[in-house]
C-alpha cells in the first residue's frame, strides 16, 4: 500500500513538474508607483490639508516655545529678588514646561505622520485597486514596483503598464 502510494505521489509530482515547465508564457510589467501618484489628482488637495495641518502644529509649537522663553526670561531678570521657595517653585514651573514642549514636539510628529497616512491611505488604495484591475484585465503574471527601489533589472519584455493605470484611473 505504502508502495503504490509512493508511485502516485512520484507520478503527481512528474506530471506537475513537467506542466509547471510548459507554462512559460509569463508576461511581466513594471510601474513606477511614485510616478503614478505624483500624477494623481487627488494628491494635490491631500497635500493642502496635510500642509495646513503641519502649519497649525507649528504654529502651536512656536506658541509654547515662545511661553517658554518667557517665563525663562522672565525667571532670569528676577531671579535674585526670589526667596528660595519662590525660586524652586519657578525653576519647577520652567521645567515642567520645557517637558510639555519636548513632549507636544515628539507627540506633534507621530501625528503628522498618522495624518499623513490617514489623508495618502486612500489614494494609495485607489491606485493599487487600478495596477491590479490593469494587470488582471491585460494577463500580467507579475507587476514590479520600480518605485520602490528593489527592481535593479528588467529587460525589454516587461512592460509599463503605467500609461494603462493612468487611463483606467482618468489622468491623462
Amino acid at each position: 500500500m505504502k508502495k503504490i502510494f509512493k508511485i502516485l505521489l512520484i507520478a503527481v509530482l512528474i506530471s506537475g513538474s513537467s506542466a509547471i515547465a510548459q507554462k512559460t508564457d509569463y508576461k511581466f510589467g513594471h510601474i513606477n508607483s511614485n510616478e503614478l501618484l505624483s500624477v494623481m489628482p487627488e494628491r494635490d488637495s491631500a497635500g493642502i490639508v496635510l500642509q495646513a495641518y503641519s502649519q497649525m502644529l507649528q504654529q502651536e509649537m512656536e506658541a509654547m516655545q515662545t511661553e517658554y522663553q518667557r517665563k525663562v526670561d522672565a525667571y532670569l531678570e528676577k531671579q535674585e529678588t526670589y526667596s528660595d521657595l519662590v525660586r524652586q517653585s519657578k525653576e519647577t514651573e520652567i521645567q515642567e514646561m520645557q517637558r510639555r514642549v519636548q513632549e507636544f514636539q515628539s507627540t506633534a510628529q507621530q501625528d503628522y505622520q498618522q495624518k499623513e497616512a490617514e489623508i495618502f491611505k486612500p489614494i494609495m488604495d485607489k491606485a493599487q485597486a487600478a495596477i491590479e484591475k490593469v494587470a488582471k484585465v491585460n494577463g500580467f503574471t507579475y507587476v514590479f514596483d520600480l518605485g520602490a527601489g528593489g527592481l535593479l533589472y528588467f529587460s525589454d519584455q516587461s512592460i509599463d503598464i503605467l500609461p494603462l493605470v493612468k487611463k483606467e484611473l482618468g489622468i491623462e
